[in-house]
């Protein structure tokens, strides 16, 4: 059975796009295919649900903020999606500071972020602002804490009940989903059929046509992968470049009494918690959970960490890496042992960090998100619209014009990001 569009992969991504397709060509016929037995039980399950428009990129920050104002608008009008400002707070030694002055400068008088002095950090008991005077933390390269930068605009919610809201809207206007199905490859064939060959020789004008799955064979006028860090396993076999690589990113729970400080503090966020924190070393971060009485901490490891498929957690990776960086600055986690842990994947772009949204071949590619899709994927379900219908501007939440081309890769215009957690 034919359709105008497929779309594989029913995470956020696939289905914000989903949703804008359907809203603004109500004629089509949409299908989302997708490999589990529901929706964002993908990588969208495996994120923190975070979101913050704190980044050094303006086109980043201008996804990411009309993505949030979006978002804030199903919160209140249409449904429940447990959005929380429960802030983000970067801990940062002098040399940082430093480097992003101008940026933080510009931040402030935007009223993004709030400077927070060494004083008003130490209502946060028991954490550690001087760790260089101990020589292992000195070995370890560690730096005191400067200064706070507190993200106002910044929080959580629960990705599964945004998903749900995209999803219903979709299905509201028409659109299908079928899942448990998984594509094996992509099909390419000839734009003229002239009855030769099945496959398309290499003279003849290709294109994507469709998906070959477990279940068979399925055509559309347009493919859509917002398949994330997994698009290359459909890309690479056909010789279309997606620009990004998969590297796993883990998730460790620790929970003990000991942390009740830390989970009770007034005075940064409406939970009464110490907001959504990073360190000043190693991208190591942790996401008070106060409904488990419980801590999330990750870390954004570069170098030493292959591109990969690989989604197994590795204990020994918090115990060697995280651990005596965590214990230097809070010290409050000490002899705590891992409780729960779990990895999934991030589809990194290593030239500047941001989206890609580009056509080739019939087929349009979303990836590339580098760990923040979540926090923008109204905007990108928006531009997928837009360049599947050909415009030269989308208008994002707000009524904001984004030029399409600006993310796509022939003439891409962004300006590269350094927040990447």
């Amino acid at each position: 059975m034919d359709y105008d569009i497929i779309i594989v992969g029913a995470g956020i991504l696939g289905l914000s796009s989903a949703y804008y397709l359907q809203k603004n060509n109500p004629n089509k016929r949409i299908l989302i295919i997708e490999k589990e037995g529901g929706i964002a039980q993908g990588e969208t399950a495996k994120a923190v649900g975070m979101f913050r428009n704190i980044f050094t990129s303006y086109t980043n920050r201008l996804l990411a903020d009309t993505s949030i104002n979006f978002y804030i608008h199903i919160q209140k009008e249409v449904m429940d999606i447990n959005l929380k400002f429960d802030k983000y707070l970067w801990l940062v030694s002098k040399e940082q500071f430093e480097r992003f002055s101008s940026i933080i400068e510009s931040m402030i008088t935007s009223k993004e972020i709030k400077i927070l002095e060494r004083e008003e950090l130490r209502k946060i008991k028991g954490m550690n602002l001087d760790v260089e005077s101990d020589e292992e933390a000195k070995i370890m390269g560690l730096k005191n804490i400067y200064k706070g930068l507190l993200g106002l605009k910044c929080g959580s919610l629960d990705q599964h009940l945004l998903a749900r809201y995209y999803k219903e809207q979709f299905e509201n206007l028409g659109g299908e989903i079928q899942f448990h199905t998984k594509v094996n490859r992509l099909i390419i064939a000839p734009k003229k059929k002239l009855g030769i060959s099945k496959e398309p020789f290499v003279w003849q004008d290709s294109r994507v046509a469709g998906v070959l799955t477990n279940k068979g064979e399925m055509y559309a006028d347009k493919i859509i992968l917002a398949t994330g860090a997994l698009t290359n396993e459909l890309l690479d076999p056909i010789g279309i470049d997606s620009h990004m690589k998969p590297k796993k990113r883990q998730v460790f729970q620790i929970q003990d009494s000991h942390l009740n400080e830390l989970l009770n503090i007034e005075g940064f966020n409406d939970e009464g918690t110490i907001p959504f924190t990073i360190l000043p070393k190693s991208g190591i971060y942790m996401r008070p959970v106060k409904g488990e009485k419980s801590f999330w901490i990750g870390c954004a490891d570069d170098l030493g960490r292959s591109f990969s498929l690989d989604t197994t957690p590795e204990e020994d990776f918090y115990y060697y890496n995280i651990y005596p960086v965590l214990i230097k600055y809070f010290p409050q986690f000490t002899n705590l042992r891992v409780k729960n842990l779990w990895a999934g994947l991030y589809a990194y772009n290593t030239i500047d960090g941001m989206p890609y949204i580009f056509e080739k071949y019939g087929v349009i590619v979303v990836t590339g998100c580098s760990g923040s899709g979540l926090m923008k994927a109204d905007a990108i379900g928006r531009i997928v619209d837009g360049l599947y219908r050909g415009e030269e501007f989308v208008r994002l939440y707000g009524n904001l014009n984004f030029r399409v081309s600006d993310i796509g890769v022939e003439k891409r215009n962004v300006d590269r990001e350094e927040f990447l957690l």
